[in-house]
């Protein structure tokens, strides 16, 4: 189980934010602006929106301010000049924050990328809000044993996670009969394939429910996004594949629910709104004041559920056939696909092609087991470089 739960303190809270210009990131900030007492900022990262970082960093002033591409280091340290505000940029400078003494660390880069980081965080045994799947998609035993090697608390971020995290019993775990993961659909729930094939990536980031980035946008559009929910959830929970269901859920009001062995399913409710899960985990085990929309399920009057369509929507198959094959066979699916969704993005693919691509990769992988992060790092470089081969072919066609 990779959830440790123990009591936390209650005093002032200081917090590291691993990509803080992020949608996550831009929320977990709005929260803490609007609890000034209860936290205290100690680092901020981000890839390359200097400009917001800057503008971050002025105004929460933080101790360590990084970037992780090194040709903005000078204009991240022209934007602090004066300030007194440690500045340093590179992916080691990301690591380096995880690093600093925060009670906190939000998790909020996306993609294998949060990978190192957020395990620097974890070997220190700090409590980390974790809205970054891929790291437990990528690395989930190797995430899970140093967890509870270091005895750092992890507290689940995604709706999803978080809400069977509200629900789960972890003192009765025989007693939890399954897992159900609830899907908005995405954008294109109702279309037949032969109109995915025209779809763009304009539609394809404009969620129906959720403020997202572009990739974890596009990840909820061909469900993708869902497929690495059901590889997380089993590594969080220690649950299997076969009791972890997807339900498809179009208002975004039930985030996820908790099916027990007497009949009784327990479910969290809400707005689609990421403060609810974020301030959840930036409070615990207390809770504290939030501003979103509160649920009126009167007006709401109602919520509809129907179940996925694996024909329409094969990343699902895809993740589930990942997890059931383990080893390596999750990261490559993770790689694959964050090289597809580029490609898609920057309009060399097509929106069904995404899934293709990562399938085709997962075919001519050849597996290997997972023994250290080295490993994760070699296999992640090699199924990229195979699915890049496969967008290049695709593109030229």
């Amino acid at each position: 189980m990779a959830i440790i739960v123990e009591n936390a303190p209650s005093a002032q809270r200081s917090v590291t934010i691993l990509g803080s210009t992020g949608s996550v990131g831009c929320s977990t900030i709005d929260l803490i602006d609007r609890n000034p007492d209860g936290y205290r900022v100690e680092a901020l990262t981000a890839r390359r929106n200097v400009d917001l970082l800057v503008e971050q960093a002025r105004r929460l002033r933080p101790r360590y301010v990084a970037v992780s591409e090194d040709k903005h280091y000078q204009a991240l340290k022209a934007g602090l000049s004066g300030t007194g505000i440690e500045v340093a940029a590179g992916r080691d400078a990301v690591v380096a924050a995880a690093t600093r003494p925060a009670d906190f660390v939000m998790a909020a880069i996306v993609g294998a990328a949060g990978l190192a980081p957020t395990l620097a965080a974890v070997n220190r045994g700090a409590m980390v809000g974790l809205a970054n799947k891929e790291c437990l998609v990528c690395a989930g035993a190797l995430m899970v044993a140093e967890i509870q090697r270091n005895r750092a608390v992890l507290l689940p971020v995604d709706s999803e996670h978080n809400a069977i995290f509200q629900v789960f019993d972890f003192d009765r775990r025989d007693a939890v009969d399954k897992l159900i993961l609830t899907a908005s659909g995405g954008p294109f729930r109702s279309y037949e394939r032969d109109q995915m094939r025209m779809v763009t990536p304009a539609q394809a980031v404009a969620h129906p429910n959720w403020d997202m980035g572009a990739k974890i946008s596009v990840d909820s559009a061909t469900m993708m996004n869902k497929g690495l929910e059901i590889i997380e959830a089993h590594h969080l929970f220690d649950v299997p594949e076969d009791r972890i269901d997807v339900l498809v859920h179009p208002q975004s009001v039930i985030h996820s629910m908790v099916a027990y062995v007497d009949g009784s399913v327990l479910a969290q409710l809400g707005t689609p709104d990421m403060r609810t899960p974020i301030a959840y985990a930036l409070a615990w085990p207390a809770r504290m004041e939030a501003p979103q929309e509160r649920l009126d399920l009167a007006e709401m009057a109602q919520l509809t559920f129907e179940a996925p369509d694996d024909q329409r929507f094969p990343a699902l198959r895809l993740a589930r056939e990942a997890l059931k094959n383990g080893g390596s066979a999750p990261t490559v699916l993770n790689a694959a696909n964050e090289i597809a969704v580029e490609g898609f993005l920057t309009k060399q693919i097509g929106f069904l092609e995404i899934a293709a691509i990562v399938e085709e990769t997962l075919t001519e992988f050849s597996h290997c087991p997972l023994n250290s992060l080295d490993d994760v790092r070699a296999c992640d470089e090699a199924a990229r470089q195979i699915a890049i081969t496969k967008l290049e072919a695709r593109a030229a066609a």
